[in-house]
């Protein structure tokens, strides 16, 4: 994915520039940013109305993205309180995608990744409008994929075209990413996006399994994606994740 000249140093900035003792606030921070002017003016109140219509607190106290390749849609659910679970606020279209359903392995495989992620540093300057950085690789991809070079620089963001990345048009990415902005201001230091190649229903994961009964470990990396997708599903509050040493991940309660 192509990123604004210098995007790097400023991702390194603003991912360790958050402490009080550096500056007033994340959100007077981010501010200072045209693009992210533009996006709280125009969306402040327009995210305002929505969780309002959902009966949750704005700005919420954490924020979950759920991201579904196949039906090309990245789900919004937020929670307004540490005993409250998560509501399904909205959902968003990811209008362009490369590669095929499966994870990503490698650099220039040209595959959107797949797993349990979180948006660890945010692009104001960027050349899809705003975009917010997936940690990938993780550790199960760093296990799983290549050795070498499993690839990088994996964006949520806006505009419409893309290689590895999820664009959800200009519009899109001003909500999220003032919304991300919000919560992160109020102290959600880990914003977790989960990037499935379906909705994994029971249904859901047969189709795949149908579609791809050649391909064994892919299956079994899908039934184990399944598993955090079913604990949240059953929940409404996110799992605690970790990855055994092949690779799988393991959930559990917080």
């Amino acid at each position: 994915m192509r990123i604004a000249k210098s995007a790097l140093p400023l991702l390194f900035l603003l991912a360790i520039s958050s402490s009080p003792q550096q500056l007033k606030s994340f959100r007077e921070l981010q501010w200072k940013y045209p693009h992210v002017r533009t996006a709280s003016k125009e969306k402040d109140e327009v995210l305002k109305k929505r969780f309002e219509e959902k009966a949750v607190t704005y700005p919420p106290r954490a924020i979950l993205l759920r991201a579904f390749k196949q039906e090309g849609i990245l789900d919004l659910w937020a929670a307004g309180a540490s005993d409250k679970p998560y509501v399904l606020v909205h959902e968003y279209r990811i209008c362009a995608s490369s590669g095929s359903l499966g994870p990503k392995r490698r650099f220039g495989d040209e595959q959107v990744p797949e797993g349990f992620y979180e948006l660890d540093c945010f692009n104001p300057q960027s050349n899809f409008f705003l975009s917010l950085h997936i940690n990938y690789p993780n550790a199960s991809d760093r296990i799983l994929g290549s050795h070498q070079n499993p690839g990088g620089d994996i964006f949520l963001h806006g505009d419409c075209a893309s290689i590895g990345c999820i664009p959800i048009t200009d519009d899109g990415i001003k909500e999220v990413y003032w919304l991300s902005v919000l919560v992160h201001d109020q102290n959600q230091q880990h914003l977790p996006i989960e990037i499935y190649p379906a909705r994994l229903t029971d249904e859901g994961l047969k189709s795949l399994a149908a579609t791809h009964a050649n391909q064994a470990l892919l299956i079994a990396f899908w039934s184990n994606l399944k598993q955090g997708y079913d604990f949240f599903e059953k929940n409404h509050r996110p799992p605690r994740i970790k990855s055994r040493a092949d690779g799988m991940y393991v959930f559990s309660s917080f």
